[in-house]
């Protein structure tokens, strides 16, 4: 992993608007920070210290940061709950019974998995920049549940800051994803977006606030606040080409802000429960995009956006 982190730095255009930089701490954390026309947007956080990998922090074009420092910085004024909400991540809870969403390495819960990165892979350009991570989803013997392909676009814009990802899960042996509400693409945002600080979520059918959007099928989910005097927003899509399309939103008036295909009777008590079959060797991909954006989502053309993401 190591030589081919050297050779993606070595080969990089010195004028491209995306570059990533590599770093390792004590062996214990590794990262791959990125940079955007110059000025840093995220950072790649994963190694033997952290339970699934997480980007974090994220920061919007003007270098506000729009998500929550805790639990790995301490920062005055901030929540100090769900130490498993790490930045943004891709977990979930019940794959053959195991637990990858509440799994922070502190945590003495039976049944605790970790996602473990085996290589990372990137490449700068003028427009956009990609980093590529293969991830093993390993049970609490080690054993390997499905092995993870995260392709990660990011974007090169004046007011925007764009991730497209790519997720393919290739089962390494058959499994079946149960049906709760914890998981699964998520970001924990800052406390001006909670809606006691005044933050605001609204989905692409006009619903807001937590009460009318946790639980629904919806294209996209947008939450927005005031941060430094500035409206910012961070929108989630979930792309038509997915299964299960519309996706549940497991949105909270707290900050955390995720999307949820595998979950079904855990949000409608109508709904037949589900129990997703992958057998062994078979593939499933999913395409979610996260876009941060000045406005809110009116101003900040969300709905356009999304239509220009689901032709991409």
């Amino acid at each position: 992993m190591r030589s081919t982190l050297v050779l993606s730095l070595a080969a990089a255009c010195l004028s491209a608007q995306v570059k990533f930089t590599a770093h390792q701490q004590d062996g214990a954390t590794d990262s791959v920070a990125v940079a955007i026309d110059g000025k840093p947007f995220t950072t790649w956080q994963y190694g033997a210290a952290v339970a699934k990998p997480f980007l974090a922090p994220v920061r919007s074009a003007s270098g506000k940061i729009v998500t929550r420092g805790f639990p790995m910085e301490q920062i005055p004024g901030e929540s100090r709950d769900h130490l498993h909400h790490t930045g943004l991540w891709f977990s979930y809870d019940d794959v053959n019974g195991v637990k990858f969403w509440e799994n922070h390495p502190s945590y003495t819960k039976p049944h605790m998995g970790k996602i473990v990165v085996r290589s990372s892979e990137f490449h700068d350009g003028d427009r956009s920049g990609t980093l590529t991570a293969v991830n093993e989803w390993r049970d609490p013997e080690g054993q390997v549940l499905l092995v993870e392909t995260r392709k990660m676009v990011f974007y090169s814009d004046p007011q925007l800051r764009t991730i497209d990802f790519e997720i393919t899960l290739t089962a390494s042996r058959d499994l079946t994803f149960g049906d709760t509400k914890e998981g699964a693409f998520a970001i924990r945002l800052a406390e001006p977006f909670t809606e006691r600080k005044g933050g605001r979520m609204v989905d692409a059918d006009g619903r807001a606030t937590m009460a009318q959007v946790w639980g629904k099928r919806s294209n996209w989910v947008d939450y927005t606040a005031v941060l430094d005097g500035e409206r910012l927003g961070v929108a989630m899509f979930d792309h038509p080409s997915n299964p299960r399309h519309p996706t549940y939103w497991h949105a909270r008036d707290y900050g955390l802000f995720a999307l949820n295909p595998f979950g079904q009777n855990a949000f409608d008590p109508n709904a037949e429960e589900s129990q997703w079959k992958l057998p062994s060797g078979r593939k499933l991909t999913f395409r979610w995009s996260v876009v941060v954006h000045p406005g809110d989502a009116q101003t900040g053309h969300v709905a356009d956006l999304y239509q220009k993401y689901a032709a991409r």
